[in-house]
């Protein structure tokens, strides 16, 4: 019976390099996802040393968040300056729909929104994309996650063409399942990459690794610039494994947010004022149960768990509370065709946490946690009019080479 986990007697430094090898050998087009976390600055690395090796230049795409450490941004510059002669930079400045987790009364907020300049967290750097018109498929205020996508489809120009991400397969369970997932396209059946779109890989060069080996990685090659934000956290008390960088009001993200009154209280004051939600989010995130709907939550007295979701509900603001009851509506749909009458108050826990079963009180987790895709009911985030469009691009262009080979 084989395991999913399989050691090897290679290193994962050299498992690592090995794999950058193989996707510059097959793919025309190569490019880095760039965060200037401590991940994707080991990952930047390892592939601008194998494209300076071989003479090529590679994509390097950095979307900038705006609410992020200045010393996250000092260290992307000293990044991309350091290895300036072998890239094509994409900094992108645009205004992208991102999760803010602290509030129920604006649970989205957008980045570099051109009506909120005023309060924009930091002013946006030079020599930036932010043309709204400098890619054919972007919408003003599409969705983070689409712009990824279809952006690698964008920069692959219909060649052969791998994106490198710096996921680790131990930070959480969603990442080792986009690893180790049986089902995905693969190129050459390599687990660690997946086939996100005609011609366009994925590919997970460090996923091995755990968080120590980052910093071995760099206590054996000093030479190799880290974020010294990290430093900072350490001083601050935080172990390695704490350490995480990445929009401040996100769901995951959410959790370290008071951090920044610690690290940057320059920065902290503009987070505060530019999302609702900030300075109490910080405050109470850390705790469990019914306050951020991690871990055991329990019903008022007197409450279903079912009366207890319309309780919740009708605190929310009207736009608010629609969404989650069209989101629930199709939740409850799904789960009737499956052969359920009725959706019952509560199921078994274990049931329960591998969505096997539906209730009540799955449902009540996900207003508590302000889950605004209910990702916890196993609900996708729809696709936008983003989408829409690069799919209307891509059938022209289809008809338009059809029509070429015709004639």
């Amino acid at each position: 019976m084989s395991t999913l986990k399989q050691y090897q007697t290679k290193n994962v430094l050299d498992a690592a390099r090995d794999r950058v090898s193989y996707a510059f050998d097959n793919f025309e087009r190569v490019y880095v996802s760039f965060s200037g976390g401590k991940d994707s600055s080991v990952m930047f690395h390892l592939v601008a040393q194998e494209a300076i090796k071989r003479g090529r230049k590679i994509g390097v795409l950095i979307i900038d968040l705006e609410a992020q450490y200045a010393l996250t941004i000092k260290h992307v510059k000293d990044m991309t300056a350091k290895y300036k002669e072998h890239i094509d930079l994409h900094w992108v400045c645009l205004p992208m729909l991102l999760r803010n987790a602290v509030s129920n009364f604006e649970p989205r907020w957008c980045c570099w929104d051109p009506d909120a300049k005023q309060g924009w967290v930091r002013e946006m750097p030079e020599n930036v994309v932010s043309d709204c018109a400098a890619y054919p498929f972007f919408e003003p205020k599409m969705e983070f996650e689409e712009f990824m996508v279809l952006w690698g489809v964008w920069y692959s120009q219909d060649r052969p063409t791998c994106g490198f991400i710096g996921i680790r397969a131990d930070e959480s369970l969603n990442r080792f399942r986009t690893v180790a997932s049986g089902t995905k396209e693969m190129h050459a059946d390599k687990r660690w990459t997946t086939k996100v779109a005609d011609n366009v890989y994925n590919v997970y060069p460090i996923y091995d690794w755990k968080t120590e080996d980052i910093w071995r990685f760099h206590a054996h090659y000093p030479e190799c610039e880290h974020n010294e934000v990290y430093d900072q956290m350490h001083k601050a008390g935080l172990a390695i494994s704490q350490m995480r960088l990445c929009q401040p009001y996100g769901d995951d993200q959410r959790r370290g947010l008071w951090l920044y009154h610690i690290l940057e209280p320059h920065t902290w004051f503009k987070l505060v004022s530019r999302v609702s939600g900030a300075n109490s989010g910080a405050l109470y995130v850390q705790e469990t149960g019914n306050m951020t709907g991690y871990n055991k939550i329990s019903k008022p007295a007197g409450h279903t768990w079912k009366s207890f979701c319309n309780l919740l509900l009708g605190t929310m603001p009207k736009k608010t509370r629609e969404h989650y009851i069209g989101r629930f509506q199709g939740f409850i749909k799904g789960w009737k065709g499956r052969g359920y009458s009725a959706i019952p108050d509560e199921a078994p826990k274990t049931l329960e946490d591998k969505h096997w079963a539906p209730s009540w009180r799955r449902m009540c987790k996900v207003l508590l946690r302000n889950d605004y895709w209910c990702k916890g009911l196993g609900l996708t985030q729809p696709k936008s009019a983003a989408y829409d469009k690069y799919m209307t691009i891509k059938k022209n262009k289809k008809a338009e080479n059809g029509n070429n080979q015709e004639s």
